[in-house]
């Protein structure tokens, strides 16, 4: 992680964790998270299935220049990424895995701002696993920021967390960049692409019709 904010809400989703594999999110006092409040947000998986916001900061909608709540997380990326980002995002709920995302945020005709995206699984009352903390941040805050709203992110690389490891710059598996052309369906999500970086091969079992 190379974002204060993700490094820190990481620190405070870990803590709440305890020794569970997942946090509630009734856990989340947003008071003990006031300062980075504004660069966090929250999905929810629909009844339809769809990944949407649930809340956004002031500084994530300020970024695109838009209200979120309400919108589809893999609405922010390009539109060849959007397939990717959704299952992505389905991955950290079902299989309750941290994962930090490298992107680039476009703005303008030529502007590329390097973003941290960190996604955090949360179990809900009724004991599953549908809602995501996460935190979107820019690595820089150039000139033009405040002035030109990101039209899109572009996916760069996935690193999934080792919850077991306590060590913030030491628990992160090597990132799996992304390849530039569209993947097989089975390679979209995280073990698909866990798959490819440790060059195994995986037979997969049961009966296809």
């Amino acid at each position: 992680m190379r974002s204060k904010t993700a490094i820190e809400i990481y620190a405070y989703w870990d803590e709440l964790r305890g020794h569970r594999d997942v946090p509630a999110r009734s856990q989340i006092e947003p008071a003990h998270i006031r300062n980075i409040l504004a660069d966090l947000f929250i999905l929810e998986k629909t009844p339809r299935g769809d990944i949407r916001f649930r809340l956004a900061g002031t500084r994530v909608c300020a970024l695109f220049a838009r209200e979120l709540r309400g919108s589809t997380f893999d609405a922010l990326w390009l539109a060849e990424q959007t397939g990717r980002l959704a299952r992505i995002a389905a991955d950290v709920m079902t299989q309750k895995a941290p994962v930090v995302l490298s992107a680039s945020a476009l703005a303008g005709t030529a502007d590329r701002l390097p973003t941290e995206i960190i996604l955090l699984p949360l179990r809900s009352p009724d004991g599953s696993v549908d809602r995501i903390i996460g935190a979107l941040a820019p690595l820089s805050r150039p000139h033009w920021l405040d002035a030109t709203p990101v039209n899109f992110l572009d996916l760069g690389g996935i690193r999934v967390l080792d919850i077991e490891k306590t060590n913030l710059f030491l628990q992160n598996r090597p990132e799996i960049p992304l390849p530039a052309r569209a993947p097989h369906p089975s390679e979209q999500g995280i073990a698909g692409a866990i798959r490819r970086v440790l060059h195994l091969r995986v037979f997969e079992g049961g009966r296809q019709d």
